[in-house]
């Protein structure tokens, strides 16, 4: 079986580095994150809007394990994170993807720096994680409304149901 890979999709200490030099052309970095298990059209019309905030978009993906620690039921992730990184990474609004370990993305967001620092609305902008480290470098929070009736976990159960 051929392995799922793009180019866009990066190890983060690569990606802090490609970041760095479009900064000095002096391009704005907007960062989002999540599980984005179950792909639908909620997440691709975020990823579109968070993508208009700035000059390019950087896609934090928890991995596997990050997902698991969530408890999100019924168990999760679906989609393993290579599979998810794939889909993503093939969105025309999707600058980068990379991953997390950890059950927040704080350190990644610490490292790539982002200018724009975005969450669907069902975050309140203080509440995000890593404001306060975007907010302190002069950056910009947002929290978007989200597309109503879409959700992974919504398909999940309709798919149960069937």
């Amino acid at each position: 079986m051929r392995a799922l890979s793009h180019p866009k999709i990066l190890p983060p200490e690569e990606l802090a580095l490609r970041l760095e030099a479009l900064r000095a052309q002096g391009r704005r970095i907007v960062f989002t994150n999540g599980c984005f298990d179950l792909l639908h059209p909620g997440h691709v019309d975020l990823l579109a809007r968070c993508r208009a905030e700035g000059d390019a978009l950087v896609l934090g993906l928890n991995s596997d394990a990050s997902v698991a620690r969530l408890g999100k039921s019924p168990p999760r992730p679906v989609m393993p994170l290579a599979a998810r990184a794939f889909m993503l990474a093939h969105l025309e609004c999707v600058d980068y993807v990379t991953r997390f370990e950890e059950d927040t993305p704080l350190r990644l967001i610490e490292l790539l720096r982002p200018d724009v620092l975005v969450k669907g609305g069902d975050w309140a902008a203080p509440d995000i994680v890593g404001a306060d480290q975007v907010l302190e470098a002069g950056g910009r929070v947002l929290s978007l409304p989200l597309l109503p009736g879409w959700s992974s976990t919504g398909i999940i159960e309709k798919i149960r149901k069937l």
